[in-house]
């Protein structure tokens, strides 16, 4: 291929990713849109925070089942295919809630985001490696996930502003309308692989039988590194999940004494310092990929200092620890994408979708248990109040533990396969003496 070819691959590949990137964004602000929402949304029922934390829990309980059909879905059938179903599951569900008057409606919405939601992380990522070089693969995989977090600031600022000003269906059919334009923009611009020398592009998985993907989910759930990654993102994202997705500004409006608008402008800095830790922690990963679980721990640690903080207080938290959680807190995303990075160099390309997809679910399904049993946990105890949320957070901790036990086992066993194969880490000791 000539150098006009290579220029014309190069700037498609950035027009795939630039929608790819697009579709993830409008992804997360309706994911999080609830959650902005949320006094709002119990308002708009009249229902309890057990009952409140029942539609997010329905919506990740529908990610979380149907991560493993997404990652086989999009190696048989190709990213550009399932972005176009995600963003039109994604339209439909928030049409549905923008209009539903009754639970089972409402219910109905968030299966419908669930299940879009579940897809599009997984295709963008299959389509990074397809089209960039391996050495950018980790970077661009980090950039990904924390430009994708501005959605929370359009579900923060402009949607929660609209629906102040307009009402609850103007800004759910407005937020609607966003998935079904990046639905048109991925069946117009995305290609699943650059078309290669020999006029070959992508190819999709063969069809299976069920005993088949079977055998296929246990030979990549057996690989070490597949284990290591969902335990590490297990411990580095669901704490920011929960944040984000329905707990965060109740927490900080109703329970922390602060404004709508600061709440949003927390929010805002969350995404923010997402943007600003996201490539320092990619680079990191890339120049030391033997030490990423380091990064992994890192993370938890920071998260269990943070809260521990900011619960063992007895009143409110001065604005300044707020601001410190929040930033620390952004670090969950970036960090989680960590254990996805270490997946996809210990498993092979025709696996790729599944093992991405196997990993997301180890903080989605913390995330899960977390979101109910803290409902559950403020019901009882009366409300969004200050005490409730202090006893509520505080399910964080045994999650945080099974985590980190997880990463240190399976990290063990990950080495022994390196080494098996004469790949072993450098001694701290040397690193340090390198930088001298």
């Amino acid at each position: 291929m000539g150098s006009t070819g290579v220029a014309v691959t190069t700037r498609t590949a950035w027009a795939v990713w630039t929608v790819g990137v697009a579709a993830y964004v409008i992804t997360v602000m309706q994911r999080t849109t609830l959650g902005v929402a949320g006094l709002d949304a119990a308002r708009h029922f009249s229902v309890t925070p057990a009952t409140l934390s029942a539609f997010v829990f329905v919506q990740v309980a529908v990610y979380v089942a149907a991560q493993i059909p997404a990652g086989l879905l999009v190696d048989r059938f190709g990213a550009r295919i399932m972005l176009v179903v995600s963003g039109s599951l994604l339209t439909g569900g928030q049409l549905v809630l923008a209009f539903a008057s009754a639970l089972p409606l409402a219910v109905l919405a968030r299966v419908l985001v669930g299940t879009g939601d579940a897809i599009v992380f997984v295709a963008v990522l299959a389509l990074i490696p397809r089209w960039f070089p391996a050495r950018r693969v980790p970077v661009l995989t980090q950039l990904t996930t924390i430009l994708g977090q501005l959605g929370q600031i359009l579900s923060a600022v402009p949607f929660l502003a609209l629906l102040h000003a307009s009402g609850w269906s103007a800004a759910f059919a407005g937020a609607a309308a966003g998935s079904a334009l990046v639905a048109v923009l991925a069946l117009a611009v995305v290609r699943n692989a650059p078309i290669g020398p020999d006029g070959a592009g992508w190819s999709p998985a063969p069809s299976v039988s069920v005993r088949e993907i079977a055998a296929q989910l246990s030979a990549v759930w057996r690989r070490p590194g597949t284990r290591l990654g969902f335990f590490g993102h297990m411990g580095t994202q669901f704490s920011m999940m929960v944040f984000a997705l329905l707990w965060g500004v109740p927490f900080l409006v109703s329970a922390q004494g602060l404004t709508a608008s600061e709440a949003s402008a927390l929010i805002t800095l969350f995404v923010v310092c997402t943007i600003l830790i996201g490539p320092m922690v990619g680079v990191l990963a890339m120049r030391h990929p033997l030490r990423r679980s380091w990064l992994l721990l890192g993370v938890i640690a920071a998260d269990v200092t943070v809260w521990t903080a900011v619960l063992a207080l007895p009143g409110p938290a001065p604005r300044w620890l707020l601001v410190v959680l929040v930033v620390v807190l952004s670090a969950g995303g970036p960090g989680s994408v960590v254990g996805i990075d270490i997946a996809r160099t210990t498993n092979p390309s025709s696996n790729l979708g599944v093992a991405q997809s196997m990993v997301n679910l180890g903080g989605f399904l913390a995330t899960l248990v977390v979101l109910a049993v803290m409902g559950a946990l403020l019901t009882a105890m009366g409300g969004f109040t200050l005490e409730a949320f202090r006893v509520a957070w505080l399910v964080q901790y045994p999650v945080w533990a099974l985590a980190v036990v997880g990463v240190l086992v399976t990290r063990r066993k990950a080495r022994l396969v390196d080494a098996a194969h004469g790949i072993t880490p450098r001694p701290l000791r040397e690193l340090l003496a390198a930088r001298r």
